[in-house]
């Protein structure tokens, strides 16, 4: 790449797209785990960390199990991380005088917290379909039943029982989650890219760092995102009626579990965000290559 700012919105809406199928194919299984951890009772829990819960999930429900509701996000990916991509290079595009102009962490971290903003008018339904599909389990001892045979019988039945509303529950939680997140993620990797660049070219990047860059973007962006993430399943996968809102999530979560209660999940979630981001951002920037290496401009 060249050491322009990507502000072309198409060029960054497919490679975004791009990226994020990459993310949820090498990430939905280490995010199952994590879900189902994050929304056990803690009172009496099926799990006892993120190994027993992969074997227990796997021996009582099979491999296959791992990828219960990646539908969902393997379908809003493409959306949901072009609109993310899209949102970052409109916000370094609002505070760029002009196109060779080097924004400086600030700005990059305004930028992203608007792409997360952006990106939560798909993030949000398609959270609340895929949590509900990954706490649902089989007869293995578990303490739901199977109701739903996949994301748009979810979604259907969320429609009908509660209409719109009911479809976006857990919008506030999503967007405390991605907004602050999405500025670390996307800040970061051009930050550590900037750093790995000889001299300032990113064109020259090898694969290695790419996916050095991505993964430890990664990193960033859930070291700031699981407390809030955590609230945002338990309250997308409860029933009806179990919290008002937000803040009830997140009070009764303080006084049954204290702090650590927000960082449940977290080993999962920190081994799924460097191997995800990375694929993520490897995509992309394969994709950016792509088209920039075509012979018209988009």
């Amino acid at each position: 790449m060249s050491k322009k700012q990507r502000l072309s919105g198409v060029q960054n809406s497919i490679a975004g797209g791009v990226g994020g199928m990459c993310a949820v194919l090498s990430g939905h299984p280490f995010d199952t785990i994590k879900v189902r951890i994050q929304t056990q009772d803690q009172r009496n829990p099926l799990y006892k960390g993120p190994l027993d819960c992969l074997m227990k999930t796997v021996k009582g429900e099979g491999v296959t199990a791992l990828y219960k509701g990646m539908g969902a996000p393997l379908l809003g990916s493409p959306p949901i991380f072009a609109l993310g991509f899209l949102g970052f290079g409109l916000g370094k595009k609002l505070q760029t005088q002009h196109p060779d102009q080097v924004l400086g962490p600030t700005q990059l971290a305004i930028a992203g917290a608007f792409s997360g903003a952006l990106a939560t008018v798909i993030m949000a339904p398609g959270e609340r379909i895929k949590c509900i599909l990954q706490v649902q389990q089989n007869a293995s001892g578990a303490t739901i039943g199977v109701k739903y045979n996949g994301p748009l019988h979810v979604a259907r039945s969320l429609l009908a029982e509660g209409g719109i509303q009911s479809l976006y529950k857990g919008t506030v939680a999503t967007l405390a989650r991605d907004v602050p997140a999405s500025a670390a993620f996307y800040a970061s990797y051009e930050l550590i890219q900037r750093y790995l660049a000889p001299d300032g070219d990113r064109g020259k990047l090898s694969v290695g760092n790419t996916l050095f860059a991505g993964g430890m973007a990664g990193i960033c962006n859930w070291l700031v995102a699981i407390p809030a993430d955590v609230v945002k399943s338990r309250l997308q996968a409860a029933p009806a009626g179990k919290y008002t809102g937000t803040m009830h999530v997140l009070t009764e979560l303080l006084k049954q579990d204290g702090m650590k209660g927000l960082y449940r999940g977290a080993v999962p979630v920190l081994l799924r965000a460097y191997p995800a981001n990375a694929c993520c951002f490897l995509g992309y920037e394969f994709a950016m290559q792509a088209m920039n290496n075509l012979p018209f401009e988009l």
